[in-house]
């Protein structure tokens, strides 16, 4: 596989990279809205292609909408340094703190942007904004944040998540809704403690990461070319296991960073969450069981001209992922005792 790489890009990757670290290794939160802004204005080249014409709507979106949590956080920092003695006030200028960081990480209710610029980006880039970007904002929201209100957001973000997957038909746009609900399992193993939420996001994007170079080597960016492509077998075998695992079924990988939140959130008598949450996590597998189910069921006699051969020496890497992903539960199994 050739990448086309230039200098330039790898520029605006190495100061994507080191903007996060400004932002969560910040003693200050002025510190942490510089890192953001370089974050902001390095991924902006990076998704601006000329070739794409959705590529530069999705840029100047992601620009506007990170702008205005950018000066909302700003003015709230601000504020909070001057008036720090009023309680009340300081706690109305912590959910405006945190309302910033969740519109700058894509959470509901500001999740608009989200999948609509999604549906403009590169596999890679979609990878990139839905786990890297997802890091700095975060943890800035793990410094200060309103209880009650992260887990309303919490809540929100799992329901949306689920439901607006339901009607997609675009892929892109349904791991878009997947990553938000996600974010609501991502949220509240932040709540309970950082090294969890570590955990959680490390085993999140190595999911996406095999399911968004799977559909970058296939080409695939709608649902129904998973099923007009005859691809071999063992590839839909794969992309169905790592989907399993993203939804959270036991055996697999996903199940085990689920299975230690809802664990936390059932010894704090979070009984109405945890139910919200595993009722949800079933709609999410409800729609990826529809799209792998369909994709084996659908064998298109007159299209035998299309076989795929995907030609690769990253495929066995592919499936070396996705076996780790199907050993899950044993790994997860060797943690936890």
């Amino acid at each position: 596989m050739l990448i086309n790489i230039n200098s330039n890009k790898m520029f605006f990757y190495f100061t994507l990279f080191f903007s996060t670290l400004i932002a969560i290794s910040s003693n200050s939160w002025l510190g942490c809205w510089i890192g953001l802004e370089i974050n902001l204005l390095s991924f902006i080249p990076l998704i601006s292609n000329s070739t794409n014409l959705l590529s530069s709507e999705a840029s100047l979106k992601y620009f506007l909408t990170q702008s205005i949590a950018s000066i909302n956080f700003l003015f709230s920092i601000l504020m909070k340094m001057m008036l720090l003695k009023n309680f009340e006030i300081n706690n109305l200028l912590t959910i405006m703190i945190n309302s910033s960081m969740l519109m700058k990480m894509g959470s509901a209710p500001f999740h608009f942007w989200f999948p609509n610029i999604i549906e403009g980006l590169s596999w890679l880039n979609s990878f990139i904004l839905m786990t890297w970007q997802k890091i700095s904002p975060m943890i800035i929201l793990s410094y200060c944040f309103s209880k009650n209100f992260i887990i309303i957001i919490m809540t929100i973000n799992v329901i949306i998540g689920a439901i607006s997957g339901l009607n997609q038909t675009s892929l892109r746009k349904l791991m878009a809704f997947s990553s938000i609900n996600n974010l609501g399992w991502m949220l509240s193993s932040i709540m309970i403690s950082e090294n969890l939420w570590m955990l959680y996001f490390i085993m999140y994007s190595f999911l996406i990461s095999t399911l968004c170079f799977f559909f970058y080597m296939l080409n695939m960016f709608f649902i129904n070319q998973l099923y007009t492509s005859n691809m071999n077998y063992m590839i839909k075998f794969m992309i169905m296991m790592n989907f399993l695992s993203l939804g959270g079924l036991p055996p697999f990988l996903g199940f085990f960073p689920k299975w230690i939140v809802i664990n936390f959130l059932m010894e704090n008598n979070f009984f109405l969450l945890t139910l919200i949450f595993i009722m949800m996590s079933l709609i999410m597998l409800f729609f990826y069981i529809r799209i792998t189910y369909s994709s084996f069921m659908f064998n298109y006699l007159k299209l035998k001209w299309l076989k795929i051969h995907i030609k690769n020496n990253l495929l066995s890497l592919m499936n070396l992922f996705s076996l780790i992903s199907i050993l899950g539960m044993i790994f997860s199994t060797f943690f936890f005792y």
